[in-house]
């Protein structure tokens, strides 16, 4: 493990904070979710998984339900009772080897498709971050957090792409955390960060708060949680650790066991992801050591300044979050270029390729991860009756 320990590893556990950073902050601001115990438990998580799998498997949020807790102010029971419930089911799916049942005839074409489109999607996202302060110039730019430093760090991502020993998350991190302190200085916010012993709190959701937030939200988490969090994330971590056969029924308890605990305890719900690895292993992961230090950091700052810690975490750029979530989605979507099992057959290399494409075109046009793997397996049935028929 020794070999491992280096800044690299330091900088691949921060390759995943471009998507965590703005959904801890905007649940939290919001109500819907305590900073302390979402900041404890993903830390909690981040151990525990790394010792466990051995590998960067990172710890992230359920996205689709901090999406629909943000658009409609969910009370802590009522996201609670999103995590709980997705959880719920996916931890049966995955003991009851149910899950195993469906994926075993689940495509390859149509798993890297729903990579594909996940990589879309979250480049989006990343683009989105940046035009938060889309400013060159003019009277609404301001200093630390304008398109100057997104393509600053854009370029020097690029020109140490090849050069994975330079800790470039870190770098970026570091400069985030240095303009979000001076900010915070700036409009006079430090006495607003209270350092001491902070803790969590349980969060009972009553019947129609579960109720209002597992139809409301957890439905359409369901879907995402499967797919991206089980099915394509072990087919992930295959292809970046070739010999490595993460078991899905595990995966599916991790999840299940991780919600159980934290979402009664006011933690936002929290998931696996392909994403999230990908970012994690684009960034310098290669060890659980990355996940070690990341949830020691989160443990440390979620007990010592809490809630109070908004005060800071709100002026963190936007523009260099952005960055850091697009170039982790490009190495997502690097995974699709193996789609098919058939390299040599031309024909069942075209239709595998197709299917790839409807699959990953469906999830971003529909957003919706069940339509796009749904349209992907109806297209990937209907090719395979065009060659029985051929035969």
């Amino acid at each position: 493990m020794r070999e491992h320990l280096s800044l690299r590893e330091f900088s691949g556990a921060l390759g995943d904070i471009g998507t965590l950073v703005p959904i801890l902050i905007s649940l939290t601001v919001q109500g819907s979710a305590s900073l302390t115990s979402s900041l404890f438990f993903g830390g909690l998580w981040n151990i525990a998984t790394g010792f466990f799998y051995g590998i960067p498997m990172c710890v992230q949020p359920m996205k689709s339900i901090a999406a629909i807790a943000l658009t409609k102010e969910f009370t802590p029971g009522e996201l609670a009772g999103a995590g709980l419930g997705v959880s719920a089911i996916v931890f049966f799916l995955g003991v009851s080897r149910l899950l195993w049942l469906v994926t075993r005839f689940v495509p390859l074409p149509v798993v890297k498709g729903l990579q594909l489109g996940t990589s879309f999607q979250l480049c989006k996202k990343g683009v989105d971050l940046v035009k938060k302060n889309a400013s060159f110039w003019g009277s609404g730019l301001l200093w630390s957090d304008n398109l100057w430093w997104a393509c600053s760090s854009f370029l020097l991502v690029l020109f140490v792409y090849e050069r994975r020993r330079v800790p470039v998350a870190l770098l970026i991190f570091m400069v985030g955390v240095v303009f979000a302190l001076a900010q915070t200085g700036a409009h006079h916010q430090f006495g607003l960060v209270h350092p001491g012993a902070h803790f969590v709190h349980p969060v009972v959701p009553t019947a129609r708060e579960f109720k209002t937030g597992f139809l409301s939200a957890g439905l359409g988490q369901l879907p995402l949680t499967l797919l991206n969090s089980v099915v394509a994330l072990a087919a992930l971590a295959r292809d970046l650790f070739p010999g490595y056969d993460p078991s899905m029924t595990h995966i599916t308890v991790s999840i299940g066991a991780m919600n159980v605990v934290g979402c009664l305890l006011g933690s936002m719900p929290f998931c696996h992801g392909s994403g999230g690895l990908a970012g994690q292993y684009f960034f310098g992961a290669r060890t659980e050591l990355s996940l070690y230090f990341l949830g020691a950091i989160k443990i440390v700052i979620g007990v010592v300044f809490g809630e109070s810690l908004l005060a800071v975490l709100k002026w963190f750029p936007s523009s260099l979050l952005g960055v850091m979530l697009f170039m982790a989605s490009i190495e997502l979507g690097l995974v699709a270029r193996n789609f098919t099992l058939h390299p040599g057959d031309e024909r069942r290399r075209r239709h595998d390729f197709v299917v790839l494409l409807t699959t990953a075109a469906s999830l971003v046009g529909f957003s919706h991860d069940g339509l796009g793997f749904l349209i992907g397996m109806v297209t990937a049935l209907v090719f395979w009756f065009h060659r029985l028929a051929t035969a």
